[in-house]
């Protein structure tokens, strides 16, 4: 922890501390740090469930995936195009919940929800209850940059997307023969979505780009057999998608309901936020005095950051509260300062991460 850092050490070792905190800071200012996370949905992910071809297939397509988003980074693309591009490849994959491959509701048709959110203005774009459009990610950010709203659901989002001039499928473009024996065996036997051999394939991604900002973005086709027009945590600003330059981005993936009720992409976020002046605060306290009671160094924001520990630990705690809550799934992250991780309470999670440090890297079980 960072008072832990600052707290236990004499004053040659502070000064040593934060002579290279302001080194690293300007190491990463001279090399304009990037990173990126995805997700490809959490839930009962174990290897006795996933055959040793699937296992590659879906690597490959997280790989894929991270590899689009973090070539525009490199580039110094801006964040908000780095996810685009990232979740529309996720989303084209059948081998997740989102776009090709989406879910079917309990009336054997596709409803599905998207959002996006820019982390320098806090501008956000979101659609739920959609059909019709291939990328629902590419409709949820012309929301955001077309439109004077944040969200748009239903049958006037899809009359949007037409005005956009955004690629329209027909509702076959979704189907897969695995959504479809999903749908038919609980229709069948009358049971809950949950008892089906169920994955949150929810797509997502976060990233912070070389001019400092941020972006997340989720897309998901909802729950199997979801009836009412039901509607989970992926459009919602807050809940699903958060993103802000002071603090995080954030993209879920879980049982949505639970996210929700928690905030838990904004209650992430604020954590974060809270946490920094308050830890610098700290550090301050540490720092020895002169002989007329002045501090003999000023802790500046700009040399300043939360731990990798730290950002994981908030990360941890709210995912926590969400499973004491009932819920289930993660999240991933990605910070002003170049981390980029996840958190999640299920058995696996479709998951990836790259950033400039020269890390690029996917995993599915729990314990990789």
């Amino acid at each position: 922890m960072i008072r832990n850092l600052f707290g236990l050490f004499g004053s040659a070792i502070l000064f040593s501390t934060m002579t290279a905190a302001a080194s690293a800071q300007d190491d990463m200012e001279e090399e304009a740090n990037w990173s990126i996370a995805i997700h490809g949905g959490a839930g009962t992910i174990d290897r006795d469930k996933i055959t040793p071809e699937k296992d590659t297939e879906i690597r490959a397509a997280l790989n894929k995936a991270l590899t689009i988003g973090s070539d525009i980074l490199k580039d110094g693309g801006t964040a908000m195009n780095a996810i685009t591009a990232t979740i529309i490849s996720l989303e084209n994959n059948p081998n997740f919940n989102a776009g090709k491959g989406a879910v079917f509701t309990w009336d054997r048709t596709n409803e599905l929800d998207s959002s996006i959110m820019d982390g320098s203005d806090l501008s956000a774009g979101a659609v739920a209850g959609i059909n019709g459009t291939k990328n629902p990610i590419l409709l949820a950010r012309a929301v955001k940059d077309n439109s004077p709203h944040v969200m748009l659901s239903g049958e006037g989002a899809n009359q949007f997307s037409r005005e956009q001039g955004l690629e329209q499928v027909t509702p076959d473009y979704y189907a897969t023969p695995h959504r479809l024996q999903q749908i038919e065996a609980v229709l069948a036997r009358e049971i809950s979505a949950a008892d089906v051999d169920y994955k949150f394939g929810t797509v997502g991604a976060v990233a912070h780009d070389r001019g400092g900002n941020m972006a997340a973005g989720t897309s998901t086709g909802g729950m199997t057999g979801k009836r009412w027009g039901r509607i989970g945590d992926s459009p919602v600003i807050g809940a699903g998608t958060y993103a802000d330059n002071r603090s995080c981005a954030i993209s879920a993936t879980g049982s949505g309901e639970y996210f929700i009720r928690l905030g838990v992409a904004h209650e992430i976020c604020a954590r974060i936020r809270m946490r920094w002046p308050i830890a610098i605060e700290e550090a301050q306290l540490t720092v020895p005095k002169d002989e007329d009671g002045n501090y003999t160094y000023i802790i500046h924001a700009s040399e300043f950051m939360l731990s990798d520990a730290e950002i994981q630990q908030i990360a941890d705690d709210v995912i926590a509260e969400l499973g004491e809550l009932g819920g289930d799934g993660g999240i991933i992250y990605a910070t002003p300062w170049g981390q980029a991780g996840y958190s999640f309470n299920t058995a696996g999670m479709y998951r990836g991460r790259a950033t400039s440090e020269g890390e690029q890297s996917v995993a599915i079980y729990g314990d990789e």
